[in-house]
């Protein structure tokens, strides 16, 4: 009997298994059943302080536990490179950090690669959070920096420049956190592909989630792609992130809560897929499974093609973490 399922996962299994794009395995499995009860209905942003807990009391035993558990989980679902954010800032300073160094070391003697991207929840611009970031790529610890522009609010822009700016002078990659509350009001995608275009850094950035351009009527959309795509701007969806996106009462085109991949698909823009957050205060029920998280991507946008679903599973997601370019030769 035919069964699309399992052809699916055959398929993805030959193109060399599951790429999760965009995860943070740092704070993975740190749900529990107190903060279940008390933190998990927060608003993301009071989330982002609630975390600091967390970070204030890990020791780097604690975040090393964290991602030997995340990436022993992700091989078992047949997922063989991921790229992880993690929270490098004044309140961790370098915990974390030196944790997912040495997982990195013994994930590679598994056969798996992890790729770190640092996670900016106390933004880039204090001298504080600047010279931590700086100080970590003068020591060439980071695969790649993360951005997220809303922390920095009102200068996002300042925000983006300067991680723009350290991509180009340290030769790294840059992941940036745009539109993801599901919100008509966002239009950082847009920023992020001017600002991409101004530091001449094409071809060399990815945004994350993206979920709001979907909010914006379909002239609007189609701006946001051709601008992205002259930027060179690459995406990660992480399907299952918002999928618990609330109701509101703004009036927006009908659409999922979801990155709007098969439109940008339509205009050649490269797409993977990511976990995002796994049994934490974020997603206490996510499993990190990318099964998962593609079974709702074609579900939710009703894309159902093999070929295009392998090479978003597989092959761009390691064009996106960068363990190979544009020809398929392997940058590991």
């Amino acid at each position: 009997m035919y069964n699309p399922n399992e052809k699916l996962k055959e398929i993805i299994k030959q193109k060399g298994g599951f790429i999760n794009a965009h995860a943070h395995f740092d704070r993975a499995f740190t749900v529990t059943e107190d903060n279940m009860e008390k933190v998990v209905n927060y608003h993301l942003f009071d989330k982002w302080q609630f975390v600091d807990r967390f970070k204030k009391s890990a020791d780097v035993s604690d975040y090393l536990r964290n991602f030997e558990r995340s990436i022993l989980t992700q091989m078992h679902y047949g997922v063989t490179a991921a790229l992880t954010f993690v929270d490098v800032d004044s309140v961790v300073n370098y915990k974390a950090l030196e944790a997912a160094q040495i997982a990195k070391r013994t994930a590679k003697e598994r056969g798996f690669t992890l790729k770190i991207c640092s996670q900016a929840l106390k933004g880039v611009l204090r001298p504080a959070e600047n010279k931590l970031l700086r100080d970590a790529l003068e020591r060439d610890q980071l695969d790649a920096i993360g951005g997220l522009p809303r922390v920095d609010e009102p200068n996002q822009q300042a925000h983006l420049d300067e991680l723009l700016y350290l991509g180009k002078t340290y030769n790294k990659r840059v992941h940036v956190h745009v539109d993801q509350l599901n919100d008509d009001l966002e239009k950082e995608t847009e920023l992020l592909a001017k600002r991409v275009m101004k530091a001449g850094l094409e071809g060399r950035v990815t945004a994350v989630h993206g979920i709001s351009i979907a909010c914006h009527n379909k002239e609007y959309r189609r701006d946001v792609y051709k601008m992205s795509r002259d930027a060179g701007l690459s995406f990660v969806s992480c399907p299952t992130a918002w999928i618990d996106s609330r109701r509101k009462e703004n009036l927006s085109p009908t659409h999922n809560a979801i990155t709007p991949v098969e439109e940008m698909l339509e205009f050649g823009l490269t797409v993977a897929i990511g976990s995002d957050n796994i049994h934490d205060v974020y997603k206490p029920y996510s499993t990190g499974d990318m099964g998962t998280e593609l079974k709702f991507l074609l579900e939710a946008l009703h894309l159902y093609d093999m070929e295009t679903l392998s090479e978003i599973a597989t092959t761009n997601g390691r064009l996106v973490i960068g363990m190979e370019d544009n020809n398929g030769d392997r940058k590991i």
